[in-house]
């Protein structure tokens, strides 16, 4: 299972929210290229960058930092957050961006994703961004009407083949993943998934690999303190390796 540790911006800032609640937000390092740089160190194969304030205006607003950071570090990035067109798409992935992950638009715009999968492939991800079991958008600020299991064999259907799955509820909290959403999307779909929020310690990195996921992100747990990035890394890999 890949360690992916996040970057999520504001301001330019490396910041972490509370159960997505923008007014939590709370810086956790001085820069988001020596933040980059040490996970890097670390052993990380990939990085998860979210810029939070195109999520919530819908624009490319900490696209030069994120673009930075992906000129300078050579493992692969993934980044979400105010992607919304085609140019947005295109400009990332032309700037070194290895992964982009739509949300809002994946929800509100079923024409741009099935373009975006049918131009690009694996280099397209879905975040589902979950609310007692509803998918929400634009910067977690509003929901679907569907259930995250209908949303995620939609996705499937498209030609999606990974997916970040983020229970709202526990994101930033240290309680722990939701182990048991992850447990029904297993059984319903065949997609790459990527479990997000409430990562604490390594016991829930070796209850997230023993289930056999493609992925877990660490924001958080590591800033913390609690969560050691090359534990994490050398856990996901043995578990991995059986």
């Amino acid at each position: 299972m890949i360690i992916l540790p996040a970057i999520d911006m504001m301001g330019g800032l490396p910041v972490r929210l509370y159960q997505g609640a923008y007014e939590s937000a709370a810086q956790v390092a001085d820069d988001v290229l020596k933040t980059a740089l040490s996970f890097e160190k670390a052993g990380a194969e990939w990085i998860h960058m979210v810029d939070l304030d195109g999520a919530k205006t819908g624009k490319k607003e900490n696209a030069q930092k994120i673009v930075e950071v992906s000129g300078n570090v050579s493992i692969p990035i993934e980044v979400g957050g105010g992607i919304r067109t085609m140019e947005d798409i295109e400009w990332y992935l032309d700037h070194g961006v290895a992964r982009v992950i739509l949300g809002t638009a994946a929800i509100e715009n079923k024409a741009l994703l099935q373009e975006a999968v049918e131009k690009y492939g694996e280099r397209i991800a879905v975040g589902i961004d979950c609310k007692n079991g509803i998918p929400c958008a634009r910067g977690w600020l509003t929901s679907s009407t569907c259930n995250y299991v209908d949303f995620a064999k939609e996705l499937e259907k498209t030609g999606v083949s990974t997916i970040i799955v983020t229970d709202i509820a526990r994101d930033g909290t240290l309680q722990g993943p939701n182990l048991e959403m992850l447990k029904t999307l297993q059984e319903n779909v065949s997609m790459n998934i990527i479990a997000s929020g409430g990562v604490a310690d390594l016991s829930h990195i070796e209850a997230l690999a023993q289930m056999n996921l493609y992925g877990a992100i660490t924001g958080k747990a590591v800033y913390s303190g609690t969560l050691d990035l090359k534990q994490a890394i050398a856990c996901g890999k043995e578990y991995h390796a059986e």
